[in-house]
Formats: structure tokens, sequence, C-alpha cells
């Protein structure tokens, strides 16, 4: 009886993803399409490419399958025995043998001559206007500008967090069209520039890729490699990793963000002023309750994914309660939040002393761990080297 139940729940279950309550996102312009069965609509040259490139291999090889199984079927009831057709006894043609050799060698040579083009046109990295390098950590994307145009901005890219919430609890109701893929924190990029992009990851292999832009790069611990891209339109294009990195790899998104010239420097220069005002003075002396209020604010934006709003842990582990966080010697636990540890990852250069000490004071004084420990910004600048 139990197995028959368990049977009919799996049934209807299978009956449920089916439903049109399942489909009730609509098409993502830039991401993918309901019941999508072509490739994302390209934004830059290379994805165009690409697709022309596939329709042509599907076509080629198609005409190929229905011209050889043809003869093949044909030759078969044509030729059978019940009609009176003996089986021929032949050993070596010469010419079957050239012809079977030429023309397969020649389709092969068709086919290859523009697969090189693309591949070759995707991996020239060469006089770049932008490079970025991406590293990926379990989970979530962590972008560095390295030249060009924003160069010296770097910062975290994350699922949002309101959207990792509904997936937690069972994705009810109608989910918004962009489910799963929106982040807090997009790379934002120029149009028609050449942007290349140098992938590398901090724990495992992960990749990096959107489809509308043509581009897909492995992240390997240890190595670089680089890609480009040059997207052609405006707008907002996703991706995700597609490299089985863990049991969060579901909920490691890559938004693009196109803008005009314009846009892209009004952003740069809004991003600089925003890190400008962050560098408070390390050497200022807070008090608790202060400090503590602003590592609220810190916690809510950049940790309360991993670990959790009351510190109980989940992609990251519990906070609440934590020997580390309750320990005497601070240093124990700025060493990790400097520089990262297993999945943590390090926030040195990513926020800025004060929010550091904040975010630390700010845990060590929370839920259950009533610590009654103030970490001043010059204690972080002291564990830096500064």
């Amino acid at each position: 009886m139990k197995s028959t139940s368990n049977n009919l729940a799996s049934l209807l279950l299978a009956l449920g993803a089916f439903s049109p309550a399942a489909h009730a996102v609509g098409d993502l312009p830039g991401g993918p399409s309901v019941r999508q069965l072509n490739l994302t609509t390209a934004a830059s040259r290379i994805a165009v490419e690409q697709s022309w490139l596939h329709w042509f291999m599907l076509i080629t090889c198609t005409v190929i399958f229905v011209a050889v199984f043809s003869v093949m079927f044909y030759s078969i009831w044509k030729h059978r025995k019940s009609v009176g057709h003996k089986a021929a006894n032949f050993h070596e043609s010469v010419t079957v043998e050239v012809i079977w050799t030429i023309i397969p060698f020649l389709i092969v040579i068709g086919m290859a001559l523009p697969a090189t083009k693309v591949v070759v046109a995707s991996k020239d990295t060469s006089n770049a206007d932008l490079t970025i390098k991406a590293t990926g950590y379990q989970w979530k994307w962590g972008y560095d500008y390295l030249n060009g145009e924003g160069e010296g901005l770097s910062f975290l890219s994350m699922l949002d967090t309101a959207q990792r919430q509904m997936s937690n609890d069972g994705a009810k109701g109608t989910m918004p069209d962009d489910y799963l893929l929106k982040v807090d924190h997009p790379l934002v990029v120029p149009v028609n520039k050449k942007v290349r992009v140098i992938t590398t990851a901090n724990d495992v292999v992960h990749s990096w890729g959107v489809p509308a832009l043509g581009v897909k790069q492995d992240a390997i611990p240890g190595f670089v490699r680089d890609t480009w891209f040059r997207s052609e339109k405006t707008g907002d294009f996703y991706g995700q990793c597609y490299e089985l990195c863990g049991k969060e790899h579901a909920y490691m998104p890559i938004h693009v963000k196109v803008v005009s010239a314009q846009e892209y420097s009004g952003w740069v220069e809004g991003e600089k002023k925003k890190l400008a005002a962050l560098q408070d003075d390390p050497h200022k002396v807070w008090d608790l309750g202060d400090l503590g209020k602003r590592g609220e604010k810190v916690y809510a934006a950049n940790c309360v994914a991993c670990h959790g709003a009351q510190g109980q842990g989940g992609v990251g582990k519990a906070l609440a309660g934590s020997a580390i966080v309750q320990d005497a010697d601070k240093g124990k636990q700025l060493q990790i939040v400097l520089n990262g540890k297993g999945q943590m990852p390090a926030w040195k250069g990513k926020l800025s002393d004060t929010d550091i000490a904040a975010v630390v004071t700010f845990t060590k004084n929370s839920w259950s761990n009533k610590t009654g420990q103030l970490v001043q910004p010059s204690e972080v600048l002291a564990l830096e080297g500064k």
C-alpha cells in the first residue's frame, strides 16, 4: 500500500511539472525563453556566427542522413530476394573506394573551414577596450576591472536574496521572468566595445558564460583562461555557471548589463564615488552602538545569503554560537573574513576596513553571541599590514 501511495505521489508530481502553473514565467529578453528550441537570440557577431554554424551543421548532417538512408532503404527494397534478385559476388572497386573517400573528405573540409574561422575569432582576445577578471566562488562571481575605463572597480555578484528565498519556499505561485537569474550587482559594460574576460576560480572548477554574447570559458583554480565578447546591443543578458560546482550550482547566475558609452561612464563615476565615500578614516575610534548598526547593514548586503538572517547558517557556516566568533582572539575571525577560507571568499579589497570591522563587530554581538567585543578599523588595518 505504501509503495502504491509513493508511486501515485510521484505521478502527480510529474504531471504537475507539465501543468500551466509550472510555466507561469514568460520569455526573458537576453535569457532563456519558455519551451525554447533554438539558440538564444544573438547580441554579438560571434554569437551570430555560432548560430549560423549551428544551423549549417544541422542541415548538412540532416541532408547526409536522409540521402544515405534513402539510398540504403531503396536498395534493400528494390533488390530484395522476394522479387527475384540475387546477391552480387564482387570484391574491390577502385571507383567506389575513390568516391567514398573523396566525398566525405570534401564534406569534412566544407564543415571544418567555417568552424575553424569562428573558433579562431572567438579566441582572439587582443586589442581589448576593457579587461575584467571573473573569479568563481562557491557560489558567486567576483569581478575586478583590470584595464580600461573603470579600472580599479571590484565587487561580488550573487543571487538576489529575495529570489533565493522564493526557491527555499518551494517556488510557489507566479515566479518573475528572471527567476534565479537576478543578481545584486550585475557586470556592467559598454556597448560596441571589446571586453576581455579573464576567468579563474577560488575553490573548484566553474564556468563563466552568456549564450546571447556567444561566450563560455571554464574558470579553473590556479589557472587563468580568457575569452572576449563585443555586444552590438544594449540590454540585459543572462547566463549561469556551466560547470557542476557543488550543491548550490543552480544559484550562481551571471547578469551582464550592456549600456551606452555615456551611461557606462556615468556608472563608473558613480561607483568610484561610492568607493570614495566608503573610505572612512581607518583611525577613527567607533563606539559599539554605531559600529554595530553599520555592521548590520553590511551583513544584510553581503553575508545574509550564505549565513542566514539569524546567523543560523545555510550555504555558509552558522555564526550564531560559533566558537570562532565568540573567541576572545578577534584576529581569528578577522583573518577568515579578510583572506577567506573554504567556501568563504576573501573580503579584503571588496569591503573597506571600516565595513569589515563593523560586520565582525555585529556578528560578535548579535543573536546568541553577546561577547561585548568591538573591532576597530585600525585593527583590521594592522592585520592587513598596511
